[in-house]
């Protein structure tokens, strides 16, 4: 499923922006479902790779990522 990992940021899935069949509830829910396997990285849409990522969160960034997942 990984197909880049350079420096920190790693791509678990890049997105053919020409394929109709993909919907934003389709990136949403992939974005979901990495966050909750692996909570300690922020999962995020990367606009210019057009690709799900993901980055390990910095120790200080943590308890606020917790919060907001509590919040979601």
């Amino acid at each position: 499923m990984v197909v880049k990992h350079s420096d920190k940021k790693k791509v678990w899935l890049k997105i053919d922006r020409n394929d109709p069949r993909v919907t934003l509830n389709d990136v949403a829910e992939k974005i979901r479902e990495l966050q909750n396997q692996h909570p300690d990285l922020d999962v995020f849409f990367d606009g210019d790779e057009f690709a799900i990522c993901s980055r390990p969160i910095l120790e200080q960034e943590k308890k606020r990522h917790a919060i907001q997942m509590t919040l979601n």
